[in-house]
């Protein structure tokens, strides 16, 4: 078998997940639709910084509802962007995309820097957004920082494009699990599907100056806030902060570090649907 046949294997979609490549309002999205139960609204979930899609794949799979997951432009297999964007940008892209599938009501989770974005997205479109998960993530740049040695390797794309990089650092920068056993980010490395470094730079110019402390208190949709107890990139401090300004938010905190989602999809995929399935009233 040829080197880019297994790599072709490697990235196939799981049984019961398909990605396509949808054109939405001329910025092509390539987009990934897990089966579940579609009696209730879909999940619309956002990635960290530089995470394509298919590093989802094992919490999305976990989920009995239906999930959507896209690569933004400029990550994995969505191409750059005509201009840069903001998180604005992204959500108005994110109502389209929901438009074009038919969806007029989505749960919204966000990891990372992608919490960001799904706290954007339900202050934007708050008819659209009827729950709200926010995993491992901030406030934006008013968050309390990791420790610089952690935040210095995520300025670089190098993570994402040097596998074995990726595992002499995953305990450093993710905590946790990895810390007990470094061969958990075997699985997590062999998804991950080089971006551009003009990709990951629009990225963090995105968030540039964006902050959510401001109208959080506006924010009416249910919300859980999961934080790992040993996060170096994004202190739990943060999470309490969310919960506190967030009017109907609960936390939970859990006993890993940044990427619990990867260490422990199917755990996290229960807590997530047992909330989403709560009845607040």
């Amino acid at each position: 078998m040829s080197t880019d046949t297994m790599e072709k294997t490697r990235t196939l979609p799981p049984e019961g997940i398909r990605v396509d490549e949808i054109d939405v309002r001329g910025q092509m999205l390539r987009v990934a639709i897990s089966d579940g139960d579609d009696s209730v609204p879909p999940l619309l979930m956002f990635n960290g910084i530089g995470a394509n899609l298919e590093l989802g794949f094992p919490f999305l799979t976990s989920l009995n509802r239906r999930a959507i997951l896209f690569d933004v432009p400029g990550v994995g297999g969505s191409p750059m962007p005509s201009l840069p964007y903001r998180p604005a940008t992204l959500a108005r892209m994110s109502k389209h995309l929901l438009e074009h599938l038919g969806h007029d009501q989505v749960d919204v989770s966000g990891v990372s820097w992608g919490g960001g974005l799904a706290q954007q997205f339900a202050k934007q479109y708050p008819r659209l957004c009827r729950k709200l998960v926010l995993v491992a993530t901030s406030s934006g740049w008013t968050m309390v920082p990791g420790k610089p040695a952690v935040l210095s390797k995520m300025g670089s794309i190098k993570r994402y494009m040097d596998k074995s990089y990726m595992r002499s650092i995953a305990a450093d920068i993710y905590g946790g699990a990895f810390r007990q056993d470094d061969t958990l980010i075997n699985a997590h490395a062999a998804g991950m599907r080089p971006s551009s470094n003009a990709g990951y730079m629009l990225q963090l110019l995105a968030m540039t100056g964006w902050t959510s402390v401001p109208w959080l208190w506006r924010l009416r949709q249910p919300t859980l806030v999961l934080s790992g107890t040993d996060d170096p990139l994004i202190p739990v401090a943060n999470a309490r902060l969310l919960a506190h300004l967030i009017p109907k938010a609960r936390l939970e905190l859990i006993d890993d570090g940044h990427l619990f989602v990867v260490t422990d999809p199917t755990g996290t995929a229960a807590t997530v649907e047992a909330f989403l399935d709560e009845d607040h009233g």
